[in-house]
Formats: C-alpha cells, structure tokens, sequence
C-alpha cells in the first residue's frame, strides 16, 4: 500500500455533482457568485440570505435543480435549529457549508459602540460558530466527506487602522476554522474545515469604500495586481476547497488578494 490518496483525478467541471451545497449572504457578491458556480459545477444550493426579496432573483441566475432558499438571519441560534431539522426531514445530509455573510465597516476604535463591536461580531463570527454547531451532525453524514468553507479576510491576517471591530472578527474566523479542523480531525468524521482570505473584491457591498479618487489610489496602492477582484474569482477559490481537489487540505487558509500581503 502506498499510504497516500489514489482516486484517479478529478472532474473539474462537475466537481460537485449530487452534492448538497449551503451558502449564507447568498443574495448578492460572493454568496451569489458562489452559489451560481457550484450549481455550474453540479451542485444542489441552498441560499440563506436575511435579505428575502433578493433571493429570487439569485435562484434564477441558477442553472435548473432542486435548489431552495431561505431567509434567514445568520445570528438567530432557533433560525439555525430550525434550517438543521429541515434538512434533516428533508435531505438526510448535508455536504458543504459556506459560511459567506458578513460586513465591515470603518470606524476608530474611539468611535466604535459596543453595541456596533457587539453586531460586527455576531455577523461574522457568532454566525460561523452557530452553523457549525448545527449543521456539522449532518455534514459528518455526508457520503463524499463534509466540506465547510469560512469566509476570513485579508484583515483576519493584516490588520488596518479602523478597522478594529472587523480585524477581530475575521480573525476570529481564522483561528475558529483551524481549531474546528483539528477537532473534525481528531473524530475521524470526515469533515474538511478551510477558511478563504480574500482582499479587495467588487461587490455591491464594497461599492462605496473606494468610490473617490483617494480610495482607488489607495486601493491601487494596496494591491499588487493594480485592480479588485471579481466575486467569482473568489467562487471558484470557494469551489475547489468545497471539493475533491483540495481533499488533503483542513485547517488552511486560501489568500485571494492580488498580492497585498505580500507586501
């Protein structure tokens, strides 16, 4: 025996057939252009966004299937319960878990409410740490191997000035994945954890950050590559740790960042 991995390569173009696929903020930017790709790539999406009249029209941009949303504000522990009994009745398993949804603002630490540090945390980590509570039962029962995707940031790894309720958070959501995977890890359940970091991204939620002439030059200055992403190159970092091909990754994180920390 020679100890490592021998299933023959992978399909990259129905990478996640007959796969069960959640996705959160799937209304707009990343989420939307998450989900999309894994619904190209063979997917069956369930899109959870807080934001309800949005989620129609994200379904359409969905090539046919069974795909379903669900409203859903990600902080709400019973909303989680209630979306883990669902799938339970309804599908059995549960194969990727993309915990997308989040925001960031910029604010001085002077500046920031508790009540504001409070919402930024909830958003985006407590959110991460209820999903996973809930629904890792039912991605263990997955029969490819369970697969959960954390959306970090750049800021979970180089901090900025204003940034501090964010910094913390998305950090946060670095330090969650790696202790989730060795955790997953050491129960033999079959369940990848890996969080992505991207940088700047053109989403209509980052539309009014680099709007003036100042923030693009600043944004051209921080990034190597001289322009944002787009929401589906982010996508696909998502897809391809959401499948097969990154099958001996756990407890990683994926950089998307057109080389700003590299700097």
């Amino acid at each position: 025996m020679s100890g490592y991995d021998e299933r023959p390569a992978i399909d990259v173009i129905r990478a996640l057939e007959n796969r069960v696929a959640l996705v959160t903020g799937a209304a707009s930017g990343i989420g939307r252009a998450t989900a999309r790709r894994m619904a190209e790539h063979g997917a069956t999406v369930i899109l959870v966004d807080r934001t309800a009249d949005a989620l129609p029209g994200a379904l359409e941009d969905l090539p046919a299937g069974a795909h379903r949303t669900v409203t859903l504000d990600v902080t709400d522990e019973a909303g989680w319960i209630d979306v883990a009994r669902t799938i339970t009745d309804e599908i059995g398993h549960l194969d990727i878990l993309v915990n997308n949804a989040g925001f960031g603002t910029f604010r001085s630490i002077a500046d920031t409410t508790l009540d504001h540090w409070r919402m930024v945390m909830a958003v985006n980590l407590d959110s991460i740490f209820l999903s996973t509570k809930y629904l890792l039962l039912l991605l263990a029962k997955s029969p490819t191997g369970g697969a959960i995707v954390n959306m970090s940031s750049i800021r979970g790894i180089a901090a900025a000035a204003n940034t501090g309720a964010y910094c913390a958070a998305k950090g946060g959501v670095r330090m969650f994945t790696k202790a989730t995977a060795l955790e997953c890890a050491a129960l033999g359940n079959g369940v990848r954890v890996n969080s992505i970091h991207p940088g700047h991204v053109a989403t209509p939620l980052t539309a009014g950050a680099h709007a003036s002439e100042e923030g693009q030059r600043a944004l051209l200055a921080d990034t190597p590559l001289g322009r944002k992403a787009s929401p589906d190159e982010i996508a696909d970092a998502i897809v391809f740790l959401a499948g097969d091909g990154s099958r001996y990754m756990t407890g990683s994180e994926l950089i998307i960042d057109g080389g700003s920390t590299a700097q």
